[in-house]
């Protein structure tokens, strides 16, 4: 199976508990995700599988959406709920006005430090197996873009947030370094996906409802159309000839395309064959032959 699905993923589960479930599901093996969600968060994770996990490259820079909580008063090791607690626990007067001032800091192209609990690695080995032994997680900052972060309201300790960061953006380190910024500690007590690039909350579903669709033989109705995937990029519906072409990695014409530097090339309406990109004019290079028994990426 060739398919892209929108999972909702539960608290209290791994992005990877997600996957393994899947591919029980779906009694497949090549399935991955687009985007890892901590164990805490829930909401949007996007799974491709088959010749599908292929299309992942192109998604690597993909602006999120996120909505949460954070709880002032305390730090925690994880920058998050699920850690011990670092700091006494203080009382906090807080405003909405005077949490909005602060988000505001925080917008804009920034530098971050990555929490010590995290997949970064550090001379090959996450920070968090370093971070569990107790062991210096000598991270380092790297530039992040938080494209918004609205604040919705403030209820005693806690403000409620709206957020859309880059990859690569920690949202635990916003709230704890809000925390730091007010002197009183805080953490991310809860998160929820909204969106992922093109895909978002509406298009979800949850493993139980694949497996049900999988018992019924209806994965493909809840699966996304392939014709919506990458939408910034054109599609093209190929003859016999260009597919036979783009099957030996060959160059083939396509529409103009107003220029576009990447095209998804189909055959028929569902049947995404390749991502190609322009060489010159109408000449395109098949960059990723999804055709069954090709190679991921074809050469020049």
């Amino acid at each position: 199976m060739n398919a892209v699905f929108v999972i909702d993923k539960p608290a209290g589960v791994t992005s990877h508990d997600v996957v393994h479930g899947a591919r029980r599901i779906l009694q497949q093996r090549d399935i991955g995700h687009l985007g890892t969600l901590d164990p805490l968060a829930t909401g949007v994770l996007v799974l491709v599988t088959g010749n599908l996990t292929r299309l992942a490259q192109f998604y690597l820079g993909s602006a999120k959406s996120y909505e949460g909580v954070v709880r002032f008063g305390f730090a925690t090791d994880t920058y998050d709920a699920e850690g011990e607690a670092t700091t006494p626990q203080s009382p906090v007067d807080l405003s909405l006005l005077q949490i909005q001032e602060l988000a505001a800091k925080f917008t804009g192209v920034i530098e971050q430090m990555p929490p010590p609990f995290s997949a970064k690695k550090i001379r090959g080995v996450p920070a968090y197996k370093l971070a569990r032994k107790h062991k210096e997680v000598p991270l380092k900052a790297v530039q992040v873009e938080v494209k918004s972060f609205e604040v919705l309201s403030v209820e005693l300790a806690r403000a409620g947030f709206r957020a859309q960061v880059s990859a690569g953006t920690y949202i635990r380190s916003i709230a704890h370094e809000m925390g730091q910024a007010l002197g009183c500690g805080a953490h991310l007590e809860s998160l929820r996906r909204i969106s992922q690039a093109e895909f978002d909350l509406a298009q979800a579903h949850t493993l139980e409802e694949l497996a049900s669709a999988a018992d019924n033989g209806a994965v493909e109705d809840i699966a996304i159309h392939p014709r919506e995937l990458l939408p910034q990029f054109p599609s093209v519906t190929a003859n016999d000839e260009i597919i036979s072409h783009i099957r030996c990695g060959r160059a083939v014409n396509l529409p103009n395309l107003s220029q576009a530097k990447y095209v998804k090339v189909f055959r028929g309406q569902r049947d995404l064959i390749a991502i190609a990109t322009r060489v010159a004019g109408t000449l395109f290079h098949p960059k990723v032959v999804l055709i069954s028994g090709q190679p991921a990426e074809a050469r020049l």
